[in-house]
């Protein structure tokens, strides 16, 4: 006897066969029971929810010969029959293949004649939204004013391509995806009733690869019972569908933590080995760590992924990333992923994506062991456990910012208190020179003037030359980097610290965020060939506080200034930009 694939011989012939659309069931039903049942319906929603397999089941409901009735008997000759497909009057129609104007006329020239074998016609119209728009304008007044004994049924998995008229002549139902715990019942339902045997674990695997579809559930179980003679089991299931258990993503993770390049290569190497895509690898190993960040930060994610199969590991393996490694770890590879549609050999750049996962741990381990050093005794709560690293990282910011609040008040003539400001300050000492004028918001460096006396050092020159190959070196790091601190100019090295001011504010601000800093730090050691820091200040004050330095008592003020500049004009931001991208010899300023 011919074979009958699993997903024909067990399509639904009734409502209550259907699984997971209660909602869509329980509304038709209702309708056929009060006898209210539309003209015209429109099913939408991911392929293999039961779009057409409820169409059809309707059909049958309102022309059952012992109805109509909330579900058709599926005995009388007219459910035999619409079920075999031999009823002219209940027709369904292909849209991709009769998507013209003429093919719609026609229809519409049929729906006038009454039914001639059953109570009424019906015409279930699939993947309607392949109708061309002048087939949609023909179709338009039929639909709103069919004869009474005509139904329309549409159905399609796009229904943002069907006109908004289309839409409001019908009641319109939305498919949603089949849970997963649905599926595994009907699956083990089905496999007791062919006799199958299938492990949970397996079934479970099935729903997942479906992706919420039981036409493909029940494909993938039709394949996979046939090559296993019946014996369904995990391990069967992941070799014939080419997935990748858990455990493997759990190895690679371990790997991760405790930064073994080499056993990452070897695991990735076994991985290809196996006929395994490296971009599948990579996109189920994000889904992976999504999946550990979720279950870290919100309580019964389990429940919120239908990847989870062992919660409890999940788990153990989340404890040992912290919350900001697990961001960071996600979005490296959400961009190797991004870049791997174009890669030409995407097993390198797989475990480019690794390694650099590996080495940014190390370059991390370092800089959590110099801070719990320098924060040795405030890094203990008052219970006695030690405190994050975050919370390192707060206390060592509150003080920088406090020694550059010092700086600013001896800097001013004093320290003021909560009731004297800048301008009391001056008026107590009117013999002194002004302070620099600093704007609301801006924040001196320690040393500054250290930064003045060397701003035309060896050091500072060198730098000046090498500051568009440091901005290309940030630029391939990361670009939203470049674009916030290319704004910066360098104007002065000491010892170990490279001054940068900036014009914006808020290019300065974004700039001094501890991760933006390490990227900037991280190309000064690689590019300017010995460790530097970043010092931030804001150029206006730079620019007044070198012109105070440089003017001496008794001596004239001198003040460098562009050629198109004159007495009565100030130079424009934007003309000293194009200045130093393009030099004085190639910018011509007209008036």
């Amino acid at each position: 006897m011919e074979h009958i694939a699993l997903y024909r011989a067990w399509r639904p012939q009734s409502f209550q066969d259907m699984v997971g659309q209660q909602h869509i069931i329980q509304t038709l039903q209702n309708a056929i029971r009060e006898q209210r049942v539309s003209h015209a319906y429109l099913f939408s929603g991911p392929r293999g929810t039961g779009k057409t397999s409820a169409a059809k089941v309707l059909a049958k409901a309102v022309n059952c010969e012992r109805g109509p009735g909330p579900e058709p008997c599926n005995e009388c000759p007219s459910c035999l029959r619409i079920t075999a497909g031999n009823i002219m009057d209940v027709q369904e129609i292909d849209a991709a293949s009769n998507r013209g104007v003429e093919e719609i006329r026609d229809l519409r020239d049929k729906v006038k004649y009454a039914p001639t074998e059953v109570r009424r016609k019906v015409y279930i119209i699939d993947e309607v939204h392949m109708l061309t728009t002048e087939a949609f304008n023909a179709l338009l007044k039929t639909l709103e004013e069919p004869p009474p004994h005509v139904m329309f049924i549409l159905a399609t998995t796009e229904p943002h391509k069907l006109p908004a008229t289309i839409i409001s002549r019908c009641q319109r139902f939305d498919f949603r995806r089949v849970s997963l715990e649905e599926q595994s019942g009907r699956l083990a339902e089905i496999c007791l009733k062919e006799g199958i045997t299938a492990d949970t674990d397996a079934l479970q695997y099935i729903a997942r690869l479906s992706d919420g579809g039981m036409r493909d559930a029940l494909s993938i179980l039709d394949q996979i019972s046939s090559f296993t003679d019946g014996q369904v089991t995990y391990q069967q299931v992941l070799g014939m569908t080419g997935g990748i258990p858990s455990e493997q993503f759990a190895r690679l993770a371990t790997a991760i933590l405790e930064g073994d390049m080499g056993r990452l290569l070897e695991l990735v190497e076994q991985l290809m080995q196996e006929g395994k895509s490296a971009d599948k690898c990579l996109e189920n190993l994000l889904y992976y760590f999504r999946d550990l960040l979720m279950i870290k930060m919100v309580p019964g994610a389990d429940k919120l992924t239908d990847r989870v199969l062992n919660p409890a590991e999940f788990r153990d393996m989340a404890a040992g990333f912290t919350r900001g490694r697990l961001f960071q770890i996600i979005e490296t590879l959400n961009r190797y992923l991004g870049e791997m549609k174009y890669a030409t050999h995407p097993q390198t750049l797989f475990e480019v994506a690794l390694m650099k996962l590996c080495t940014m741990q190390q370059e991390a381990e370092p800089a959590v062991a110099s801070s719990a050093q320098a924060g040795s005794a405030s890094a203990t709560s008052a219970g006695g456990q030690p405190a994050a690293a975050g919370e390192l990282d707060a206390l060592k910011r509150q003080i920088a910012a406090l020694e550059k609040k010092l700086e600013q008040a001896i800097q001013a003539g004093g320290i003021s208190g909560a009731g004297r400001d800048q301008a009391a300050v001056q008026r107590q000492s009117p013999a002194s020179s002004p302070a620099p004028r600093v704007s609301s918001g801006s924040k001196l460096p320690p040393q500054l003037d250290k930064f003045i006396a060397s701003k035309d050092s060896a050091d500072s020159n060198a730098i000046y030359k090498q500051w568009s190959t440091v901005l290309q070196a940030v630029k391939e790091e990361r670009v939203t980097v470049h674009a916030w601190f290319v704004d910066g100019e360098p104007v002065s090295v000491m010892e170990d610290a490279v001054l940068v001011a900036f014009k914006n504010t808020i290019h300065r601000d974004t700039t001094e965020k501890p991760a933006n800093r390490q990227v900037i730090e991280h190309v000064f050691a690689a590019r300017l060939g010995k460790p530097y820091r970043l010092v931030t200040m804001m150029l206006r004050d730079w620019t007044e506080a070198s012109q105070k330095s440089a003017a001496k008592p008794g001596t004239e003020e001198l003040r460098l200034e562009h050629e198109h500049e004159t007495a009565g004009e100030k130079s424009e931001p934007w003309i000293d930009e194009a200045i130093q991208l393009f030099g004085e010899d190639l910018v011509v300023i007209k008036e």
